[in-house]
Parts: structure tokens; sequence; C-alpha cells
């Protein structure tokens, strides 16, 4: 139904920068919140930040500052921005869209498989 791919991971030096993508497909109506959490080895999945349709945007404070998120409506793209690198923000980033679909009134939260950030101290 709906299919969200990340791109943009891999290695980098602490103090460096990185972009992520995540592009939504499928049989999307509207797409309401869209945003990114991460979760570290032997942690819990975290909030990283979240982006609304009319570009409200929320951020944990561990990343702000540091961290941008944007969006582009007519692609159902959302990006995120990470510089000045930390080695805690090691971890796989996953993205997640909350979307009405085509055929439902209902809207539901549709996740990536998440793309892996490696920050070394």
């Amino acid at each position: 139904q709906v299919q969200l791919v990340e791109s943009g991971g891999g290695l980098v030096q602490a103090g460096g920068s990185l972009r992520l993508y995540c592009a939504a497909s499928g049989s999307i109506f509207i797409i309401d919140s869209m945003g990114w959490y991460r979760q570290a080895p032997g942690k819990q999945r975290e909030l990283v930040t979240t982006i609304t349709s009319g570009g409200a945007t929320n951020y944990a404070d561990s990343v702000k500052g540091r961290i941008t998120i944007s969006r582009d409506n007519a692609k159902n793209t959302v990006y995120l921005e990470m510089n000045s690198l930390k080695a805690e923000d090691t971890a796989v980033y996953y993205c997640y869209a909350n979307v009405r679909l085509r055929t439902s009134s209902a809207y539901r939260d549709y996740w990536g498989r998440g793309t892996q950030v490696t920050v070394s101290s």
C-alpha cells in the first residue's frame, strides 16, 4: 500500500554532516505528519524530529540546533539535515509517515526499513 525508502546514511567523522532522505510512494491520498526516529544498539527507538504537512516542526532536545527536518509535499519526501554529528548520534534512523490512503478515510503510520548512521569519534 505505502512504501517508505530511506537513503543517505553512512559513516562520518564526529563534527561532520549527513543528509538523509525518505520518499513515500503507493496509494497515498494525503500525508499528515512525517518524521524520523532512531535506535542505537541496546537502546529503545527514540523520536528525533517530526514535521507536519504545514511545516510545523518538533525536535528532541538532544538534536536541537544540529538537525533540521524539511519536506516536499509534492514529492511525498522528507529530509533530515544533520550537522555537528556526535558519536552518540550513531543509530539506525527510521522514517515514518502518517498517511491516509486513497481507499480509506483513516490515517495510519507507515515506516521505512531504516538507514544506518555511524559517527566515528
